[in-house]
């Protein structure tokens, strides 16, 4: 039997959550490793709840208490130091002369690639790349400033399948969805400032059976709470700052790991597609 991760229980519980307690689920997948180590009082401190808010919180998740939720929360974090190494983020420059600026922008890209590798959860992605692997369609969704990623995953993921679709960037329409069904599945980009049509296109997908797959920048977000699977980028930042270098890196991820797990189908199809960039002479090189 597959264990559950911690931010998977979250998120299957989080609706039927009081507030306090959401205030403490939201600092477990925010700060991981702090949660790991903190005790019931002190994490209710932290968030300003009380203790038996803190403990009341393990026994709606379904575990046996505090102690056994926190022993979940180590392992995860333990899983993710093992596999992805050092958790620091790098501070960014504070000179303020005019060719600092440039370098704080590196900096603050480098920082947040940084979290995306320290929050990475290699069975999530691998079980992404699964998905889009068996499934007969593919619907990719982005709205407004998360279009662009979604059509680079869109162009990309064309030339491995058949069956690949994107939405427009203000919105879809209902022959978008009209084909959506139990053997599809939809990819959801949704970064602030959220669309509604994001929520919108996700309950109509999930009305048809279809498996959600959400790309966003934390497990809580409005997209996140209602998909099957939540892929993040910037979890625990509190900066302001969305960096689509992040975006695109998480699915350069997706797409690499496809390429590994699909090679032969993948070869087959680039190699009619070749044929056909040539017999039409598209490209110069």
């Amino acid at each position: 039997m597959v264990q559950k991760s911690i931010a998977r229980i979250i998120k299957e519980n989080y609706s039927s959550l009081s507030a306090g307690q959401k205030k403490v689920a939201e600092l477990i997948l925010q700060h991981q490793g702090e949660a790991a180590i903190l005790t019931a009082f002190q994490m209710g401190r932290k968030v300003g709840v009380s203790e038996t808010t803190v403990i009341r919180l393990g026994y709606a998740l379904g575990f046996k208490g505090y102690s056994e939720m926190q022993e979940v929360v180590r392992r995860d974090w333990l899983e993710k130091k093992k596999v992805n190494g050092n958790e620091s983020i790098p501070s960014s420059s504070t000179d303020g002369d005019e060719e600092s600026v440039f370098s704080r922008v590196i900096e603050k890209e480098k920082s947040v690639l940084d979290q995306l590798m320290s929050q990475l959860d290699v069975k999530e992605i691998w079980n992404t790349i699964d998905r889009l692997i068996r499934s007969e369609r593919v619907y990719i969704g982005g709205f407004g400033s998360s279009y662009g990623a979604a059509y680079w995953m869109y162009y990309t993921l064309k030339q491995y399948r058949a069956n690949v679709f994107l939405s427009s960037p203000a919105g879809f329409s209902p022959e978008d969805i009209c084909d959506l069904d139990q053997c599809s599945t939809v990819v959801m980009f949704s970064f602030p400032r959220f669309r509604t049509e994001s929520i919108e296109l996700v309950e109509e997908a999930k009305k048809r059976g279809s498996y959600v797959i959400a790309i966003t920048n934390r497990q809580l977000s409005p997209i996140g709470q209602i998909s099957d699977l939540t892929l993040t980028t910037e979890e625990g930042m509190n900066s302001g700052h969305h960096s689509i270098a992040s975006v695109v890196s998480l699915v350069e991820i997706i797409l690499i790991g496809l390429q590994h797990r699909d090679q032969d189908n993948i070869s087959i199809r680039q190699r009619k597609l070749e044929q056909l960039y040539t017999n039409q002479g598209l490209f110069i090189e």
